[in-house]
């Protein structure tokens, strides 16, 4: 079958395509014939380490397709996704609400999943608090938007393109704040009357890190998902974590176990799904690719000129 395989050399990565043979599903694994796969900018940046210099990896994370055998419509986390056929845990198996395409329930698994953790499991962001996104405009960023606004709760987003922001004014997003830079913190407490927001979730890393904790509100949480400037590090004002009690909390799966991935889509099953089978979020798909334009796909996700989701057709 056909499958791509990413690799990290110089500080960067590359994509390449191969000829390998179909995986065999084992004991509490699910086949499944791939129809759409979502992109996901952390697997193409090397410094995230999701792709060790020198062995190439297989790649992709999240599918929707057809289980071997059943012919069941199911989406999920599965190693290898960029693949004619890829494997997922059965735990982590769910079944794509009627009404999407292949497409559109492939922009959903990873995405929403990580949102979960940083929203509910890990943010208790609650209806009628603040959220706020910087890098709104990604697929995290969207789907972090499209979730508490489904939740009850207030968003503000910075983006550097007011195109990008308003297009996400249709989506919700009550506050937006045209910005690439540390500069949003005084505008952020205006919008929440002195308070501060009760939840960050940081996509662009540590160039804006300082500037999260200045907005914060008392007993706030900063949720770290992204490094899309580069910047692995940043100062911490340890007299404004302390005083204000802040939480500040990364969401990598990076080191969890099989277990505790499964929970989180326990979760997920029981908060966020009805969601989607209710309408009342619907995954916004940025662009979609043919399956032998995926490195056209990453240029294009590197570009940073979609909003939301870049999905592969298969």
């Amino acid at each position: 079958m056909k499958a791509y395989f990413v690799l990290a050399e110089g500080g960067r990565t590359r994509l390449e395509a191969r000829e390998v043979a179909q995986p065999v599903a084992a004991a509490g694994q699910l086949l499944v014939r791939v129809r759409a796969a979502g992109l996901n900018r952390g697997e193409f940046i090397a410094g995230h380490g999701l792709t060790p210099a020198g062995a190439a990896k297989a790649a992709g994370g999240e599918a929707a397709g057809e289980a071997a055998g059943t012919g069941e419509r199911v989406m999920g986390r599965a190693a290898g996704a960029f693949a004619e056929y890829a494997l997922m845990d059965r735990r982590e198996a769910l079944p794509i609400p009627a009404g999407l395409s292949f497409e559109q329930a492939a922009a959903i698994p990873l995405t929403f999943m990580v949102v979960h953790d940083m929203l509910v499991e890990q943010g208790g962001l609650q209806a009628g608090q603040w959220l706020l996104v910087t890098g709104v405009s990604s697929g995290v960023g969207v789907a972090a938007l499209q979730a508490a606004k489904a939740m009850g709760a207030k968003v503000i987003g910075t983006s550097g393109s007011a195109e990008k922001l308003s297009k996400l004014k249709d989506l919700g997003l009550d506050v937006a704040l045209r910005t690439r830079g540390p500069d949003f913190s005084h505008s952020v407490l205006e919008a929440t009357g002195g308070q501060g927001v009760n939840l960050i979730v940081n996509t662009v890393g540590g160039s804006v890190f300082a500037e999260c904790i200045k907005s914060l509100a008392f007993q706030g949480r900063l949720a770290i998902v992204g490094y899309v400037d580069g910047k692995l590090h940043a100062d911490v004002d340890l007299e404004a974590v302390h005083s204000k009690r802040l939480r500040i909390f990364g969401v990598s799966n990076k080191l969890r176990g099989a277990e505790q991935r499964a929970s989180t889509v326990a979760g997920f099953r029981r908060d966020f799904l009805p969601f989607f089978a209710e309408g009342k979020i619907r995954p916004l798909v940025d662009r979609v690719f043919a399956f032998d334009e995926l490195p056209a796909a990453k240029a294009y996700m590197e570009a940073d000129r979609h909003v939301g989701k870049i999905v592969l057709r298969v």
